[in-house]
């Protein structure tokens, strides 16, 4: 029901809010999840099917993912009281320090390039989640990317456009990119099938590893020590110098020295109550805690402060972004502690700073105990508008973007995994491989004080930020592509459903923004501290208002931006729904 005097939700939705008792999926392409919904149909689990479809996604959109990134999921088996993170976020190589970077001329970790490359944890993460909680064998979760890659899918119009930007770069300096991604010399038309029999070939090799083994988990643990071997390929072929964002020429410093541990693990959420609900997030590695300190400011606010589709609930929701993506840049970082940010304290002081104006000062909460970090704000050129689809220019240098895949399943199991990096355009393709590998180390900063400097062995603070809610009964999974985006993206979705009463579905159609007034986390990493973008379907009422407030507004068209998805399991009822989004015309959701 929705709040008196909150904006009411339209009553015309892009697409039903799907409800059953079986199964849901939803995802940012619909292959993905009509594979995701087939597992669920010939019995497998939630887990099974978020990692066959996340499998899918390396193939579907490999301009946003791909098997030499990283990822972050959130899950939560029927039976356990608490959700758990799935850690895919591969650590600096041991030669990537400081030091060199700046032997190698760089005042930042190129955006484009092999010497941007973490350790690859995405698909060990995949494996590690099959392993303990799916029921499938690697071959059976795996058969369905195999035949895509060989048989080959249609190529989306957003990556045709992303190879057509690149396109000199392949040509001059990355041949084997050319190679696999323009066959013909040019880029691919939308809608040309796209084969990738390399790729197809690693995951037959990762199906049949232990096959022998008579053991479902010997077997998939076989599987992670195959595919670090197969990575040592990698680490070759990139030694070379290759041409990277920078427009300077330098060799990877991954080895196969840095790929014998398996870099994947488990750890804790943390979370915050916010009226009546739980949210959970993963640690200060990612930007999720920059969410849970915008619900601890807003907790108290009258709810007419807290709707997106007025001129004081937007901009109270873009002074409240300001303040956490500012803490977020001054303190997060691998090992930082974002718990002293949720404090009351701190959130009645964060409440405090927020004013009747736009603010244009970067302003990091005060802590008795330290002085925070100040990163360089640049104000170079400002970031494109959009949906969050990579922004790429012939240089390689990407803003980036990523997918997202959501399952609920009959049992109880719910699953949220945000996978990302290794877009094709990352870096060079590694022939036997048939993909890249990421380039995540361009988060890390060229300063030894910050919490999110570069070090050998350091996760970079990533903008991975997938989302799992406890709403009484009820776990909903939920997130979103879109780099600094993602959180900006989720919290007036939140608001809406918890504050104002929308459906999931609801709150994914109605128009949102998000601010730029934040040290971009993507190379260059640029600082906007007015701007702002939203969606023209905010209404002119609200855009002028802001306007006047002393926001400067970009203005991103009707359905510009975000990408969500949803899926919720409802314990007491068995019933599941789930809801997708309509930009970008590709992601859906599946169910009954």
């Amino acid at each position: 029901m929705t709040t008196a005097g909150y904006t009411a939700p339209s009553a015309f939705t892009t697409r039903p809010q799907l409800t059953g008792t079986f199964g849901m999926a939803a995802s940012t392409h619909a292959t993905a999840t009509a594979v995701a919904m087939a597992v669920l149909e010939r019995g497998g689990n939630a887990f099974d099917a978020a990692c066959a479809g996340g499998f899918v996604l390396h193939i579907v959109e490999p301009h946003l993912n791909g098997p030499g990134g990283d990822l972050v999921g959130l899950f939560q088996p029927a039976d356990a009281p608490t959700p758990t993170v799935l850690m895919g976020q591969g650590a600096a190589p041991a030669g990537a320090t400081i030091a060199h970077f700046r032997r190698e001329g760089l005042d930042l970790v190129p955006g484009a390039g092999g010497l941007a490359a973490a350790i690859p944890a995405a698909v060990d993460a995949w494996l590690l989640l099959l392993r303990d909680h799916g029921t499938w064998s690697v071959a059976d979760v795996l058969s369905f990317a195999i035949d895509y890659a060989e048989a080959g899918h249609p190529l989306l119009p957003a990556a045709s456009a992303t190879i057509g930007r690149v396109a000199d770069l392949f040509r001059d300096h990355w041949p084997a990119s050319a190679e696999l991604w323009m066959p013909d010399g040019s880029p691919a038309d939308a809608g040309t099938l796209h084969r990738n029999p390399a790729y197809a070939a690693v995951l037959r090799r990762l199906a049949a590893a232990g096959a022998d083994r008579g053991d479902r988990v010997a077997a998939i643990d076989a599987a992670r020590s195959e595919w670090r071997e197969l990575l040592g390929d990698a680490c070759e072929v990139l030694a070379d110098p290759h041409r990277h964002s920078s427009g300077t020429d330098h060799a990877a410093v991954l080895t196969r020295e840095d790929l014998v541990e398996a870099p994947a693990r488990y750890e804790q959420p943390l979370s915050v109550a916010f009226r009546g609900r739980r949210v959970f997030k993963a640690d200060a590695w990612s930007q999720g805690p920059a969410l849970l300190a915008a619900l601890r400011i807003m907790v108290p606010l009258p709810d007419d402060l807290l709707d997106p589709s007025t001129t004081a609930g937007a901009h109270t929701l873009v002074e409240t972004l300001k303040l956490v993506l500012a803490d977020r840049d001054a303190s997060f970082g691998d090992g930082a502690d974002a718990g002293a940010l949720l404090t009351d304290e701190v959130a009645a002081d964060r409440r405090a700073d927020l004013g009747a104006r736009a603010s244009s000062q970067w302003r990091p909460a005060r802590r008795a105990d330290t002085d925070p970090w100040t990163p360089p704000l640049r104000r170079d050129v400002a970031a494109a508008a959009g949906t969050g689809e990579p922004t790429v220019d012939r240089s390689g240098s990407t803003r980036g973007d990523t997918c997202h895949i959501d399952v609920a399943d009959r049992w109880g199991n719910v699953v949220s995994v945000t996978p990302s990096g290794g877009w094709l355009q990352s870096s060079p393709t590694i022939p036997s491989l048939g993909f890249c590998l990421g380039t995540r180390l361009q988060m890390c900063w060229l300063d030894e004080h910050s919490p999110a400097a570069l070090r050998p062995g350091a996760r970079p603070r990533t903008t991975l930020s997938p989302t799992l809610v406890h709403d009484g009964d009820t776990r909903i999974a939920l997130g979103t592509p879109g780099g600094d985006q993602q959180d900006q993206w989720q919290l007036p979705m939140l608001l809406r459903m918890f504050v104002g009463g929308y459906t999931a579905q609801q709150a994914i159609d109605a128009p949102t923004l998000h601010t730029t007034a934040m040290v971009d986390s993507f190379w260059p990493r640029t600082w906007d501290p007015t701007g702002v973008v939203a969606e023209d379907r905010l209404g002119e009422e609200v855009l002028r208002g802001l306007s006047a407030l002393g926001h400067t507004v970009s203005r991103a068209g009707d359905w510009a931006l975000g990408r969500l998805s949803a899926v919720g399991a409802d314990r007491a009822t068995g019933i599941l729904w789930a809801a997708a989004n309509p930009r970008g015309v590709q992601g859906y959701a599946a169910g009954r």
